[in-house]
């Protein structure tokens, strides 16, 4: 399985418009569209959780693609580096 990053999401896109999209590279496991914690509005980027047997292949033919009239930037999503204590 590959965590994969998604930017570029339009505002309205929703879980299953993202799981329907890349269900064409490969078997979605997980969506995650990441929101502002005040607003609860989208903050345009997001992660899907896929099972495929290339993860370039699949980053390849999403990437640059058009969902809801915004250009995706795909890529392979990057472990969030541990945060130093308060």
């Amino acid at each position: 399985m590959a965590k994969i990053y998604i930017g570029n999401l339009p505002w309205s896109a929703t879980e299953q418009e993202i799981r329907d999209f890349f269900s064409e590279v490969g078997e979605v496991s997980s969506v995650t569209i990441v929101v502002d914690r005040e607003t609860g509005r989208s903050r345009g980027f997001g992660f899907v959780d896929l099972e495929t047997d290339s993860v370039e292949d699949a980053i390849a033919k999403t990437n640059g693609q058009q969902l809801g009239g915004r250009t995706l930037r795909v890529d392979q999503a990057n472990e969030r580096p541990p945060r130093p204590p308060r």
